[in-house]
C-alpha cells in the first residue's frame, strides 16, 4: 500500500504551517549513495541526520513534516548534507480570469500572495525509503510571486534536498488561490547535473474546488514495468483520478475522462421537431464521446439536456490566451453573431440567387449589415476576415474573399474536367473508387427501393468512350471509376423529400481514365425509390456537346451529385472519420496511459484541442437545426445518415492511407514500387503526397516504438498499453467491438501500424479534407451543399418543363442553396479553412519529453527533415505540367499536404491535431 503520509499529502489539502521557530528531531532513514550517471536530475547521496532546511536571508522553509523552522535553527552538528535547489514556477496569465477575479476572492488571493503561499510545491522521490520500504515523504515549499513578463507570471520556491533523497520523479502542486491557474512549467536549478525541467502545460484547480494535489511527472518517460518504485503508486493514483467514478455531472475545472453516447444533439424540450435519435447502440452505431453527466431532458429520458457550456476535461479546452488568437472563438462569433445578421439582412430565407452576378457580388460588393453590438468576442479583435468596417459607423460590410478556384478560373466549375479532377485533388478525394464488378448493381431490396441493375449499360458506356475499347477491356485495364452514393442515400430519399425546400436522390457517377491520366465523366444515374403507390423513378444523364437540353440536364445532374458529395464529405470523410472517430482514442489514452508513458507522450501532440472543437460541433454544427442540418444534404437526417455510413463502412484497419487506397481499388501492393504500392491512377495528388507524409510518419513512429520496446515481448507485457487498446475497441468504438478486423496488439509492428494510423488521421487526413474548404466550396456553384429542386424531367408539370426550356439558368440557380444557406456556409467554411497564428504544425516543435533522450531527439529531427523534403517534392510536382490533375492553366495546385503554412486561409499546412 501507499505510504499513508504520502497518500495524505497527495489527496488532502495542506493546512498551513506555523511560522514560529520549531526544532525538528533527528530522523534516520536514508539511502546510501548510488551511482547517478546518465540522469540529469539525479542527486549524489550522502548521509545526513536532520531534515532542517536553511534559507539565506532568514527566509522560512517548509519542513518535510509540514513544519517551518527559522534559518538560524538549522546550524546543527548534523553530518547530513543537502543540496540547495531553487525552483522557478511559470504560469500563464489568463485574460478571463483577470477580468472575473474581483471582489472577495480577489482580496483573499492577494492576501495569499502577500503571505508568500500562492502555490505549494512538493518534490517526490523516485525511490523508496530503504528502512520502511515506503515512499519517502515529499519535500515542500510555498512558491511566492517574483514577477511578470508579458503573459507569464513567475513564482519562486527553495528547497534543501538531502543528498540521499534520490532522483526527483514527480512534483505535487496545490493552488492556494480561489481561481484556477495555468501552469506552464517548473525549472529547478542547483542540482549537480544541471537544471531539472518539468513540463506542465496544464490547468491547476483551486484547492477550494478540489483538495487533491495535482501530480506532474518529470519529463523522463517510463513503461509501466520500468516505473521507479517511488512513483508506482502515484502513477496508479493519477490514472484512477482521470477515470473518475462515472457518477454525477462534471464540473468545468475537472479532468475526468469517461464515455457516453451522442444523446445531446437534439433539443426535444424545445420542440418535438428538434428531437433526435441517440447515436450509439445497436440501432444507431456510433463512436463514443466524452461523458458530461448532464441531467436528462424532460420529454426524453434517453436524451441529455443542453447547457451553455459543454464539459470537456479541463486540459482539453483551449487556454484563454490561445482563444484570443485561435479561430475557435471566431467560429463561435460567426455562429452566434454573424449568421443571425445574415438571416436578418436576407429577409426571405427561401430566396435563391436570381442571377449568377448576384453570387459574384458577394466578392466585390458584399452585404451591408448593422454593426454588431460591442459586447462579446465578436468585436474584440476576433472578426472573421470577411467582415469589413465601412465608413458609416452604423454598418459593417460582409465581403467575402474570392476563393482560389474562382480567382484562377471563373468558369472552372462548369468544366467536366474540373468536376473529375476534384475527385482526385479536391476537397473530398476519399470517395472515388475503382469499378470492380460489372454491371453496376444495388444491394438494396428491389421490392422496397428500385431495380438493382443500373441503367448505365455496356452499350451506353461504349458509346460515351467512342469505341476506344470495350467495357471488358476497360475493366481489365482498370480504367473505370465511380462515385457511388446510390445505396447510402436511397433509404433517406423519401424522408428528406418531406422536408421543405430540399430534395434527394440516390446517385452513381461513372468515370473513364483517359490516356493522359485524367478522369472523364461518362454518366450520372439518379434514382428516386418507391414511395407507397408512387413508383420509382430513375434516369441516366450524359455529357452532351450538341444538344442544348441534354447539356443543361447534365449540368443539373452534376449539381445534384456534387451536393451528395458535399454531404458525404462533411458527415463522413470530415466529421466522422477524423473528428468523431478520434475522440475515443483520446479518452482511452487519458484513462489508461500514464502521463509518463512514452506512447502517451508520442500521441499527445496529435490530440490537442480535438475534444474542445468536437464539443463546439455538438453545440453548433452537427446538432439539431445546426449548420449541417440547415444547409447540407440530407437535412435533419444528416447525423442519422452518418451513423448508417459508420456502421456500413468504417473499419479501423482501413483508416491508414495505404489500406484505404487498396480498399477503394486505387492501389495494389507492389514491393518494387515507391511506398510498396502501385497507384492505379498515377497522377492522384492526394495519394501521391499523402503516401510521402504517411511514410515519414511511419518511419518516425517505428524508431520511437523500437526504442522503447526493444524486445519482442515488451509490447504484449505493457499493461497500460494493452488496457488502452482494449478500451479503444470495447468502449470507444463499442458498437464494433466484436468485429474480426481489429488489429491485434502483440508486437512492435502491430503497435507501429496502430499509432501511424491514428497520427495520420489526426494530421494528414484531416488537413486534406479541411483546409481546402473555402478554396473549393467558397463558390457555391462549384460545390453546392444541398439541392433544393428535382430534376426538371422527373414527373414535371407542363409549366415546370416550359420554365426549364425557357430559362434553364434559373432552374439551375433554383437548385442551388438559398442565399441564406450559401452565405452561412461560406462564412463558416472561411473560418474552418483558416490557420490560427499559433498553429502547431506537424514536425514543428520538439516535445520536452523527447528532448530528454538524445536518440529520440535525433529521430525527430530526421522526421523534420523528411517533412522539409516533402515541401520541395510538392512544389516540384505542382510545377510539372505533365501532371494535369495538379498543374495547368487556371488549375488550383495541390498543396493541402504541404506540412507548413502561414496563418490564414492558405490551402496548405498540416497541423498535428484536429483543432478546427
Amino acid at each position: 500500500m501507499l505510504n499513508s503520509k504520502l497518500l495524505q499529502t497527495v489527496n488532502s489539502s495542506h493546512h498551513g504551517s506555523s511560522s514560529s521557530s520549531v526544532f525538528l528531531l533527528n530522523k534516520s532513514s536514508f539511502l546510501s549513495s548510488p551511482s547517478h550517471h546518465g540522469s540529469s536530475s539525479s542527486i549524489p547521496l550522502r548521509p545526513w541526520s536532520i531534515y532542517g532546511r536553511k534559507i539565506s536571508g532568514g527566509r522560512l522553509k517548509t519542513m518535510s513534516n509540514n513544519i517551518r523552522a527559522s534559518a538560524e535553527i538549522s546550524t546543527t552538528t548534523s553530518t547530513e548534507k543537502f543540496v540547495k535547489v531553487k525552483g522557478i514556477v511559470t504560469t500563464r496569465l489568463t485574460i478571463a480570469g483577470a477580468l472575473s477575479h474581483l471582489g472577495l476572492n480577489r482580496a483573499l488571493d492577494d492576501l495569499t500572495d502577500l503571505a508568500k503561499r500562492t502555490l505549494l510545491i512538493e518534490l517526490v522521490s523516485s525511490e523508496l525509503d530503504p528502512k520502511s520500504g515506503e515512499e519517502k515523504e515529499p519535500i515542500k515549499d510555498f512558491a511566492q510571486w517574483i514577477g511578470q513578463q508579458g503573459e507569464q507570471v513567475s513564482y519562486e520556491c527553495e528547497f534543501e534536498v538531502p543528498e540521499d533523497f534520490g532522483e526527483i520523479g514527480a512534483v505535487l502542486v496545490e493552488n492556494q488561490h480561489h481561481k484556477e491557474m495555468f501552469l506552464k512549467d517548473i525549472v529547478f536549478n542547483g542540482f549537480p547535473n544541471g537544471p531539472l525541467h518539468i513540463n506542465c502545460e496544464s490547468w491547476v484547480h483551486s484547492k477550494f474546488n478540489n483538495r487533491d494535489k495535482r501530480i506532474f511527472f518529470s519529463n523522463k518517460s517510463y513503461l509501466p514495468s520500468e516505473t521507479p518504485v517511488g512513483l508506482q503508486k502515484l502513477r496508479e493514483i493519477e490514472l484512477a483520478r482521470l477515470r473518475g467514478d462515472g457518477q454525477g455531472e462534471r464540473n468545468q475545472y475537472e479532468r475526468i475522462y469517461d464515455y457516453d453516447v451522442y444523446n445531446d444533439l437534439g433539443n426535444p424540450d424545445k420542440t418535438d421537431e428538434l428531437a433526435r435519435p441517440v447515436l450509439g447502440g445497436p440501432d444507431h452505431p456510433y463512436p463514443r464521446r466524452c461523458r458530461t453527466g448532464r441531467p436528462p431532458t424532460k420529454k426524453d429520458p434517453r436524451s441529455e439536456s443542453l447547457s451553455n457550456d459543454f464539459y470537456v476535461p479541463r486540459d482539453e479546452a483551449f487556454s484563454e490566451v490561445k482563444q484570443l488568437t485561435f479561430q475557435f472563438k471566431t467560429l463561435d462569433s460567426v455562429l452566434g453573431a454573424l449568421i443571425p445578421q445574415i438571416e436578418t439582412r436576407l429577409v426571405d430565407e427561401n430566396q435563391g440567387f436570381p442571377y449568377f452576378t448576384a453570387i459574384d457580388s458577394l466578392y466585390n460588393e458584399g452585404i451591408h449589415m448593422k454593426k454588431v453590438a460591442k459586447e462579446g468576442w465578436f468585436n474584440k479583435g476576433l472578426l472573421p476576415r470577411l467582415v469589413k468596417a465601412v465608413a458609416n459607423e452604423a454598418n459593417e460590410l460582409l465581403l467575402f474573399e474570392t476563393p482560389e478556384l474562382l480567382d484562377r478560373d471563373k468558369f472552372a466549375w462548369l468544366k467536366d474536367e474540373e468536376f473529375s479532377r476534384q475527385t482526385l485533388a479536391g476537397l473530398n478525394p476519399c470517395s472515388i473508387q475503382l469499378v470492380k464488378d460489372w454491371p453496376l448493381k444495388s444491394e438494396l431490396d428491389p421490392e422496397i427501393y428500385a431495380p438493382q441493375d443500373s441503367l448505365i449499360t455496356t452499350e451506353l458506356v461504349e458509346r460515351q468512350i467512342r469505341g476506344i475499347m470495350t467495357v471488358q477491356e476497360a475493366m481489365k485495364k482498370k480504367r473505370l471509376f465511380k462515385l457511388d452514393y446510390h445505396d447510402l442515400f436511397l433509404p433517406y430519399v423519401n424522408k428528406v423529400r418531406e422536408l421543405p425546400g430540399t430534395t434527394l436522390y440516390g446517385s452513381r457517377t461513372l468515370f473513364f481514365l483517359d490516356e493522359d491520366g485524367t478522369l472523364k465523366p461518362i454518366a450520372i444515374e439518379l434514382t428516386r425509390p418507391r414511395n407507397g403507390d408512387k413508383p420509382y423513378w430513375r434516369e441516366v444523364f450524359t455529357p452532351s456537346r450538341c444538344n442544348a437540353t441534354s447539356c443543361w440536364l447534365w449540368k443539373l445532374a452534376k449539381a445534384h451529385v456534387t451536393s451528395h458529395d458535399s454531404g458525404y464529405h462533411q458527415l463522413y470523410s470530415h466529421w466522422l472519420r477524423t473528428h468523431c472517430a478520434t475522440e475515443p482514442y483520446i479518452i482511452a489514452a487519458n484513462r489508461r496511459l500514464s502521463g509518463m508513458h512514452p506512447i502517451y507522450r508520442l500521441l499527445f501532440p496529435h490530440f490537442r484541442y480535438t475534444m474542445e472543437i468536437n464539443a463546439l460541433a455538438r453545440q453548433k454544427l452537427i446538432n439539431a437545426a445546426g449548420i449541417i442540418e440547415s444547409a447540407f444534404s440530407p437535412g435533419k437526417y444528416s447525423i442519422d445518415m452518418s451513423s448508417a455510413i459508420y456502421g456500413k463502412e468504417w473499419r479501423f484497419d482501413q483508416e491508414a492511407l495505404p489500406a484505404d487506397l487498396i480498399r477503394r481499388g486505387l492501389a495494389v501492393e507492389d514491393p518494387t514500387a515507391d511506398h510498396g504500392l502501385k497507384l492505379i491512377i498515377e497522377d492522384y495528388p492526394y495519394a501521391n503526397d499523402g503516401l510521402v507524409l504517411y511514410d515519414a510518419l511511419k518511419e518516425w513512429v517505428s524508431f520511437y516504438v523500437n526504442h522503447y520496446y526493444p524486445k519482442l515481448e515488451d509490447v504484449e507485457s505493457d499493461t497500460e498499453l494493452q488496457a488502452w487498446w482494449t478500451e479503444v475497441r470495447t468502449k470507444g468504438h463499442e458498437d464494433k467491438k466484436d468485429e474480426p478486423w481489429w488489429p491485434v496488439l502483440k508486437n512492435q509492428d502491430d503497435l507501429i501500424g496502430i499509432l501511424t494510423t491514428i497520427m495520420w488521421v489526426t494530421s494528414g487526413q484531416h488537413a486534406a479534407v479541411n483546409f481546402g474548404q473555402y478554396h473549393y466550396a467558397g463558390y457555391i456553384p462549384n460545390r453546392p451543399t444541398t439541392a433544393r429542386t428535382n430534376m426538371p424531367v422527373e414527373d414535371p408539370t407542363d409549366e415546370e418543363y416550359k420554365s426549364f426550356l425557357t430559362r434553364p439558368e434559373s432552374t439551375l440557380l433554383d437548385c442551388f442553396p438559398t442565399q441564406v444557406q450559401a452565405t452561412t456556409v461560406m462564412a463558416v467554411l472561411d473560418v474552418l479553412s483558416n490557420h490560427s497564428p499559433d498553429e502547431e504544425y506537424i514536425g514543428g516543435e520538439l516535445e520536452p519529453a523527447w528532448a530528454e533522450d538524445p536518440q529520440i531527439k535525433a529521430a525527430f529531427e530526421r522526421f523534420q527533415g523528411d517533412l522539409k523534403k516533402l515541401e520541395g517534392i510538392i512544389d516540384g510536382r505542382n510545377a510539372d505540367f505533365n501532371l494535369k490533375n495538379r498543374a495547368g492553366a487556371g488549375v488550383v495546385p495541390y498543396e493541402l499536404l504541404k506540412p507548413y503554412s502561414e496563418h490564414g486561409v492558405t490551402g496548405m499546412g498540416v497541423p498535428n491535431s484536429i483543432s478546427i
